[in-house]
């Protein structure tokens, strides 16, 4: 900082381009500086003569960087904060004008300086845009950090019903999240799932938000808490039944029939899971667009069939068992979401395990492994090498 205190007539630019970041093109601190032509490129030009400030081309395309991240930490820090907040929030207002695609492309960039703005509003909408950009690309790690980011923001924000309905939307996809970053029994995603219930319990539970409760029960069933995720899914159906939501009522049928699966309530769980089916087939007879949006909501209509089989086989039923194994694996096959078939198939590769068809289950285990190595699921890899070993004799 003392080198830039010696460069009085250039520390404002300085200062300028490390609130825009670690690079700054020219355009962008032109538009924000305010300052001639003339004026700017002779401060720039002391600026990289000091060797603190790297250019790359010329004017008006340059772009200049900082040497070090601690010039422009020293820089940045030593902005007063009305100051800086002012600057940012016309950085990101020159941004919008200047490149409003950027806020498709970025919205992260746009969430940072509005906060640092102070504009917490908008910030929140940035975090939220980079929380599902980021999710939509399966970079999970990414949307974790995005929508913890708005979920500090939002706390900023006077406590109102709107402000909680916004907390519960980025809780829900937060716990989403989680879940493929830490596990469905991660104690984050515990957490997450207890502050949307308790959302959720304070808004009444709005319509669009109920499957949040099958999260939850998820949850508690992987951590082997059935008798509490039982709970959680008959609360589920009860809810959205009462609020005629079909696919909070699949999910609570799909959810109770596999607790009850693993609790060895095997007639029962093979009649939610009956019913399970009944309702994905009635929906798609009648309503073939109800029935995609309950794929796409990310509900389990593939592998309800799937557990149906396991819990038919369990109760003494191996040929209609594995008649609806392969029916899920069928229907997987022509979805576009390729999880759903590699769920499918490593329920139904067990299930060729238990029945002791030795030449099937290899056929179906490779099968498993192609899907997990083209869709990059580690997890069924090794599901289906497992199972592809014992296909071939070995015990």
């Amino acid at each position: 900082m003392a080198r830039l205190d010696r460069l009085d007539s250039v520390k404002r630019v300085a200062q300028i381009g490390s609130a825009i970041g670690r690079e700054f093109p020219y355009t962008l601190l032109r538009i924000v500086s305010g300052l001639y032509e003339d004026e700017l490129r002779a401060a720039l030009g002391r600026l990289v003569a000091s060797e603190l400030v790297f250019q790359r081309g010329t004017p008006p395309d340059s772009v200049y960087s900082f040497k070090h991240a601690l010039v422009q930490d020293a820089a940045h820090g030593s902005l007063l904060r009305g100051t800086r907040q002012q600057l940012h929030a016309r950085i990101a207002e020159a941004l919008e004008a200047q490149s409003p695609e950027m806020a498709d492309s970025q919205p992260e960039l746009f969430a940072q300086h509005y906060a640092e703005a102070g504009l917490v509003e908008k910030s929140v909408a940035y975090w939220g845009m980079a929380g599902r950009r980021s999710t939509a690309r399966s970079a999970m790690a990414e949307a974790a950090a995005q929508f913890q980011e708005a979920l500090k923001q939002l706390a900023l924000l006077p406590d109102t019903p709107e402000r909680q309905r916004q907390e519960l939307e980025f809780c829900s996809d937060l716990g989403v999240v989680l879940r493929a970053v830490k596990g469905l029994a991660a104690p984050e995603a515990g957490h997450i799932y207890a502050r949307v219930r308790k959302l959720g319990e304070q808004l009444g539970f709005p319509s669009e938000f109920l499957n949040v409760l099958r999260g939850q029960s998820q949850y508690h069933a992987y951590r082997g808490e059935l008798d509490l995720a039982l709970r959680l899914d008959e609360e589920l159906l009860g809810l959205s039944r009462q609020r005629n939501n079909t696919s909070g009522v699949f999910s609570g049928l799909f959810g109770s029939g596999h607790d009850l699966l693993f609790s060895g309530e095997f007639a029962s769980s093979r009649s939610r899971l009956e019913e399970a089916v009944a309702l994905v087939e009635a929906v798609a007879l009648h309503d073939p667009n109800s029935h995609h949006a309950i794929y796409q909501a990310g509900t389990l209509a593939v592998t309800s069939r799937a557990y149906l089989g396991t819990a038919l086989f369990i109760l003494g039923h191996p040929d209609e068992a594995l008649a609806w194994s392969n029916a899920a694996i069928v229907e997987a096959e022509g979805l576009a979401r390729k999880h759903f078939l590699a769920s499918s198939l490593a329920v139904g590769t067990r299930l060729l395990s238990l029945v002791g068809d030795h030449a099937a289950l290899a056929e179906r285990a490779d099968q498993l492994v192609a899907v997990g190595t083209e869709q990059g699921f580690p997890q069924w890899r090794f599901t289906g090498n497992d199972l592809s070993g014992l296909g071939q004799g070995q015990r």
